[in-house]
């Protein structure tokens, strides 16, 4: 179908321009009129035009970021509180939405609202964006008529789950960058600065110590197989992907990294915190208990502690407590079942599953700040031992040189 460039005025009166793809100028001024909008001029666009337009569509990012969705959640807060019409005002969010592949799911939105579904409903369409979380608190938000509240409950909930998720990056990124230029390091020693060494050592024709025999039988083999290892470095990476993406694989890579020295016990907390702000959220909106656990396991990013949810749930379904099901999946402490115990028989596990949150959420936070002091030791040795070895490499066959010259 053709694409139309149209002008035109809101309902408040103001200006609005914007391509739309029509069988006619007729068809794209009938539907601007459905939406609200006034048209003024409707033309067909250049080729060109057009043509650009589907370049930017097909470059344009479809990962919806968490930083979008709390924005998202704020406006809608906003809007619904202040009793705006939800069509007018999605619409409104649409126009001003910068995310393209955002902007036309919230347009389809609005459309399939005005086909007369709800917008749990129209929601689904796109679960690129919305995860089911998202989508079942809605639909309980709709059912209970509190649509502004559990927007407002998203939203802080998303925004702790990202300041969460920059905090464990931000303190792993340090001792990341420092490994990869260790590794880079060594790569180009071995190739270019051992190989300039061998050739001084050849002319001298001595014997030459342990540490640097081996130090150019490693660069020998790096100059000679690079390629070689090249490849089987893309293979290794593209396999382990492919490994990690089947369920054994997921599982294990979940299992192993909360073992990881330093930072495993920091990412299991992490991630109990968010189920447990997760539980509590689903719960005050009124969630039955086996459906909110399933959803938690679907939201945690780790599959291993999502059967370990999952067994949870089961054993709620069986009939036992919060108490029993929480104590057999051995993710807590006891200062934290102590809680759970008291919030089951009180009626305020909401309550409770809050402060749990809040309590590991500090925790992780404390843990975040001291990270550095723990790894820059670490950190210290590796290099000194990398530098060590290179220095005995290249300057005990210097000094066992110049001894024979001096003699």
């Amino acid at each position: 179908m053709p694409t139309f460039k149209f002008t035109g005025r809101d309902n408040n009166g103001g200006k609005v321009q914007g391509m739309l793809e029509g069988a006619s100028s007729d068809a794209i001024a009938a539907a601007l009129l459905n939406k609200g909008i006034t048209p003024l001029q409707v033309e067909e666009a250049a080729q060109f035009e057009s043509w650009v337009e589907k370049l930017n569509e097909s470059l344009a990012s479809k990962v919806v970021d968490t930083a979008d969705l709390v924005m998202f959640c704020r406006q809608m807060y906003t809007i619904t509180k202040a009793g705006i019409p939800l069509m007018q005002g999605l619409q409104g969010l649409a126009k001003s939405m910068n995310h393209r592949h955002f902007r036309r799911a919230l347009e389809d939105i609005v459309e399939r609202l005005e086909s007369g579904i709800d917008l749990s409903t129209a929601m689904r369409f796109h679960k690129d964006i919305f995860s089911s979380l998202f989508l079942s608190m809605v639909k309980v938000g709709e059912s209970s008529g509190q649509l502004e509240q559990v927007f407002d409950q998203m939203s802080f909930y998303l925004e702790r789950d990202l300041e969460t998720q920059k905090s464990v990056k931000a303190a792993l990124r340090y001792p990341m960058f420092v490994m990869i230029a260790l590794a880079v390091a060594m790569v180009a020693i071995n190739i270019w600065v051992i190989p300039a060494f061998a050739a001084m050592f050849a002319k001298f024709n001595s014997e030459l110590p342990l540490p640097t025999v081996i130090l150019l039988s490693v660069s020998d083999f790096f100059v000679s197989f690079w390629p070689h290892l090249l490849v089987a470095l893309a293979i290794a990476i593209v396999g382990v992907r492919q490994y990690l993406k089947t369920e054994q694989g997921a599982l294990g890579w979940g299992r192993y990294k909360l073992r990881l020295p330093i930072v495993g016990d920091i990412l299991e907390r992490a991630t109990v915190a968010r189920y447990c702000r997760a539980f509590a959220l689903m719960l005050k909106s009124g969630v039955p208990i086996v459906q909110a656990l399933d959803l938690c396991a679907k939201a945690i990013d780790n599959p291993y502690l999502a059967v370990k949810i999952n067994n949870i749930r089961a054993g709620i379904e069986r009939g036992e407590s919060l108490v029993r099901t929480h104590q057999a999946s051995q993710m807590f402490t006891p200062l934290v079942m102590q809680m759970i115990a008291v919030g089951e028989e009180s009626g305020q596990v909401d309550a409770l599953l809050e402060e749990m949150a809040e309590f590991y959420e500090r925790e992780v936070d404390y843990d975040l700040k001291k990270i550095g002091d723990r790894i820059e030791p670490i950190l210290i040795v590796i290099m000194a031992v990398f530098v060590m070895i290179l220095a005995l490499g290249i300057f005990l066959p210097m000094w066992s040189m110049y001894d024979v010259q001096k003699r």
